[in-house]
């Protein structure tokens, strides 16, 4: 695994935590602390990766799911707690917000960028679809079923029917790690002559890199926490002011925890490494949902917080289409530049209408 920026990614996070003591001095700028804050979610995932990588399948996926869902975890309970009276809508926003970026950004881009290389970008089907198939599912009963249940009037669940879909919610997507890594492997693996290429089996990190990883990444895990609550009230302002929907802060939120993994499936795309991209792309997808609902539940049990969880109408046309083309671009395991752009209209289309409702 190649290191890019390791030295930033060794600091980042300390300079996380001297901004936090100019916050709790009194003298902190929010725009230098989302900044920064960007900047150490990056260096968090990039030790998580180091991480993953050393002590490999199953654990290595797990370990970097676990890493990104307690970024988002602890950014959404930092402004749930902040404002409890909006608090029962954003982890909503934040999962589909995760899924239309990305669902439609993140897969456009790959799917055009893949496209430089030949006319056809070409990947193993039966993976991509049995992320896609155990993605539509976690989403449909976690976004949509809310809101046609009767135990519980409104787009809620009842506190018993919450945490059956959060139990199943996880148990689907650590059967889903399972099949990726022991009991269908090929199907998630390149193919041909791309299984040859110095990326895709790069040497280990040793154990020092390793356990200087793993140190510096609990650093940068406590700095996005504390920093994300730093923000919540200069956040909550900015949109009041600018009487901007608050379904904005979840688009905020699921942008900066997809950041880097966003980055790093455009880039293996560039590189012709589409099956990669994709791995990437729908795995994040997944440990969204799958493991950031029943965070939040077990949350929202524990400190007594609202958690609605079902769209609205325009929220269910915008998923069941994006799910519905999403069926169509992976079903025959080879996409064009067409392919990608429709997505990247779904997408633009979501967040027109999310700001001008």
């Amino acid at each position: 695994m190649q290191s890019p920026g390791r030295l930033p990614s060794l600091i980042l996070p300390f300079i996380g935590w001297l901004v936090l003591a100019f916050y709790w001095a009194g003298i902190g700028a929010p725009l230098v602390t989302g900044i920064v804050l960007i900047g150490v979610v990056a260096a968090a995932v990039h030790h998580a990766e180091t991480v993953a990588h050393r002590v490999g399948e199953p654990f290595g996926t797990l370990i970097l799911a676990v890493a990104v869902t307690v970024i988002e975890v602890g950014l959404i309970v930092s402004l749930m707690l902040a404002n409890r009276e909006a608090a029962s809508t954003l982890a909503r926003d934040t999962v589909f917000a995760a899924g239309m970026i990305i669902l439609n950004l993140l897969l456009g881009l790959c799917l055009i960028a893949a496209a430089r290389h030949q006319r056809e970008g070409r990947f193993t089907r039966t993976g991509a679809t049995a992320a896609l198939s155990t993605l539509a599912t976690l989403m449909v009963l976690t976004l949509i079923l809310p809101n046609h249940t009767t135990s519980v009037a409104g787009p809620i669940y009842s506190a018993l029917q919450l945490a059956f879909v959060a139990g199943f919610s996880l148990l689907l997507y650590l059967t889903f790690v399972f099949v990726q890594t022991f009991g269908n492997r090929d199907y998630f693996l390149p193919k041909g002559e791309l299984q040859a290429e110095p990326d895709a089996h790069a040497a280990p990190p040793t154990d020092k890199e390793t356990w200087v990883s793993f140190a510096v990444l609990l650093v940068s895990l406590g700095a996005v926490v504390l920093m994300a609550k730093s923000l919540s009230g200069p956040l909550e302002n900015v949109l009041a002011a600018a009487n901007a929907p608050r379904a904005l802060v979840g688009v905020a939120i699921a942008g900066i925890v997809l950041l880097p993994e966003g980055v790093a499936a455009v880039r293996a795309a560039r590189a012709n490494r589409l099956q990669t991209s994709l791995n990437l792309a729908l795995g994040s997808a997944l440990a969204t949902i799958g493991l950031t609902i029943p965070a939040v539940t077990v949350t929202s049990f524990a400190l007594g917080l609202p958690l609605s969880l079902g769209l609205d109408s325009k929220g269910t046309v915008f998923l069941a289409l994006t799910l519905f083309i999403g069926a169509l671009s992976l079903a025959r395991g080879r996409t064009t530049v067409l392919h990608g752009a429709i997505h990247l209209v779904i997408f633009g289309a979501y967040i027109v209408t999310t700001i001008l409702p």
